[in-house]
């Protein structure tokens, strides 16, 4: 950027890009050239005049246009899709040409003919969720032609972004009939009686067919990690491979299998390096759910399978239990089966990790299926929660959480949650530490990318004083889920196994990160006083220990000692201890 004096202005930005280039180029280049050459002279350019656009730059399968009204761009979108809509009607789905568009509003910075800013690249990135002949428009643009245009929009959620901090809004333009609607459709498979998902062929754009192999094996791992988890239906992989080679709608694969969720994407090659992108999407509403791209060389290719498909099953799992969260909660109340109530049992929780809320529903769920384990295993989590937080539990209270904790060990199946859930409570509130960790282990074992049991076991390793263990089982659970709704927890947990560790500057870091996603989360803020006893903050640490004690007006030293030996070993309370007494706070 140059020295002088930044133009900015506010502006309309249309991103667009076209749908399997890289395959159209492998395919034949010349005749790709020339059609989009052709295109863009009778249709594209013409548009953008029409609407008072300026093409600020082309890609070789791009183009950034700017304009001076919100209405201008997407008037300008709307009817470049539905040309090239009619355009495709007569050629073959394999030859067409399909544009994915993307509009933002918001201050740009001009420098040498060229547009930058969160407002050009929240663009850009609605353009890489939009479908093939689709439009998504952000929060803002929407805001400005919802009451301006005879359009209808689909309001497509809050989408998670690379390189975007906060979610952004995102709303979709229905266009009516597409170049796929043609397409023939079966009479609809009914949906299973779980979250269902078929795993698509990823479509090879290395330009090497020698490479179909690699990209045939990447999803074949994916597949078979995904299917490890016990509480989703997915298709098989020679069902998903029918499609292989087809240009089809993610709704019409619905219908035909039978499945609420999407898996798709791409690999693409450049030397020695290899670039995979996956997106699962929700087809009841065409939303994408999650998107991201993993970078690695082929130097070995089986071991960056396995990486991708750890990476991958890791990142949709906790985006595909949120989406079923949301569906349940949208469920009218008197229509809920025991999986629904355990599902709005988890979301309660989700708010708030002691909610009594999410005992009454996961009671409830008991009270339509008996011996439904997954909710006996949450209640006892929910209760160890509560204890954690310095609540008082009665004997019935504490006797009914361990019951249920035993009973969700056998009763669990292969649920890894269920195991992580109701090891942890055996190990925190009886003090069984190998018991417990048997059936986190467990978990584990059956899924090992399930970001919940990593938690877990970093708990359990700190009550056992294993700092080393825990910090590893915490960083594992963070990077596997990072947007996950109790990041807060895995947060505290690091910081508790960093001071077990001695490392207490780095253990304040994620105290305070926990501290700052729960301000009033009770065992961060006794950590937080401890830490400061130990980094002999003084000043510090009087005002801790008063918000300590405004939580919790009982917690002294001979409170926390005789409520902490019951699930810590001696060594961790000791560290514990010492550090509150450090700070200062009263002996009795």
């Amino acid at each position: 950027m140059s020295s002088g004096r930044v133009e900015r202005r506010l502006a309309a930005i249309l991103a667009v890009d076209v749908a399997g280039y890289s395959r159209l180029m492998g395919e034949d280049e010349e005749g790709t050239l020339a059609a989009l050459r052709a295109v863009r002279r009778e249709l594209g350019d013409p548009k953008v005049a029409e609407h008072r656009g300026r093409i600020v730059k082309t890609t070789g399968d791009g183009l950034l246009v700017e304009f001076a009204s919100v209405v201008d761009a997407v008037r300008c979108a709307v009817e470049v899709q539905r040309e090239m809509i009619a355009r495709n009607a007569a050629t073959p789905a394999e030859r067409r040409i399909e544009f994915r568009m993307g509009i933002n509003v918001g201050d740009i910075i001009i420098e040498d003919g060229d547009i930058f800013g969160d407002g050009v690249n929240i663009a850009a990135r609605l353009e890489a969720l939009a479908e093939p002949s689709g439009i998504c428009l952000s929060a803002a643009a929407h805001e400005q032609v919802r009451d301006r245009l005879d359009l209808t929009f689909d309001d497509l959620g809050e989408q998670q972004v690379k390189n975007i901090t906060r979610p952004v809004r995102t709303y979709g333009i229905a266009l009516g009939a597409s170049s796929r609607a043609a397409l023939p459709v079966g009479v609809p498979l009914p949906l299973p009686d779980k979250p269902s998902l078929a795993v698509m062929p990823f479509q090879n754009m290395t330009g090497d067919d020698e490479q179909e192999y690699f990209v045939d094996g990447m999803v074949e791992e994916i597949t078979t990690a995904i299917a490890r988890l016990p509480w989703l239906f997915v298709i098989a992989r020679n069902s998903a491979f029918t499609y292989k080679g087809k240009a089809v709608d993610v709704k019409q694969v619905a219908q035909e299998l039978g499945v609420r969720y999407v898996l798709e994407g791409s690999v693409r090659k450049a030397g020695n390096r290899v670039r995979i992108t996956g997106q699962l999407i929700d087809t009841s509403t065409g939303g994408h759910i999650w998107a991201d791209r993993f970078d690695g060389a082929l130097d070995d290719i089986f071991d960056l399978q396995e990486r991708v498909a750890s990476s991958v099953t890791g990142a949709i799992e906790p985006r595909l239990r949120q989406s079923e969260i949301e569906r349940a909660v949208r469920k009218p109340t008197n229509n809920l089966g025991a999986y629904d109530l355990y599902l709005r049992a988890v979301a309660a929780m989700y708010k708030n990790i002691q909610s009594p809320e999410s005992i009454e529903f996961a009671q409830r769920a008991l009270a339509v299926e008996p011996g439904y384990a997954p909710a006996a295993a949450l209640i006892a989590s929910v209760r160890l929660n509560q204890l954690v937080a310095g609540a008082s539990l009665t004997d019935a209270e504490v006797a009914e959480a361990l019951d249920f904790a035993r009973y969700g060990i056998e009763a669990s199946g292969e649920d890894p949650d269920t195991l992580a859930r109701a090891g942890s409570v055996l190990s925190q509130l009886s003090g069984e530490h190998a018991a417990g960790m048997r059936a986190i282990e467990r978990a584990l074992a059956l899924n090992p990318n399930c970001a919940y049991a990593w938690g877990r076991a970093a708990f359990v390793h700190c009550m056992a004083n294993r700092p080393d263990a825990a910090i590893a089982a915490a960083q594992n659970a963070m990077r596997l889920s990072p947007l996950d709704p109790i990041q807060f927890a895995h947060e505290w947990v690091l910081g508790f196994a960093l001071m077990l560790a001695g490392r207490y500057e780095d253990a304040m870091e994620w105290t305070d990160r926990c501290l700052y996603d729960r301000p009033n989360f009770h065992p961060a803020i006794r950590g937080r006083v401890a830490l400061c006893g130990y980094l002999g903050r003084t000043e510090e640490a009087r005002e801790w220990i008063a918000k300590l004690l405004a939580v919790n007006p009982a917690h002294t030293i001979a409170w926390f000692q005789n409520y902490g030996s019951k699930f810590m070993s001696s060594a961790t309370l000791a560290i514990w201890v010492e550090g509150l007494r450090r700070a200062g706070l009263p002996e009795a």
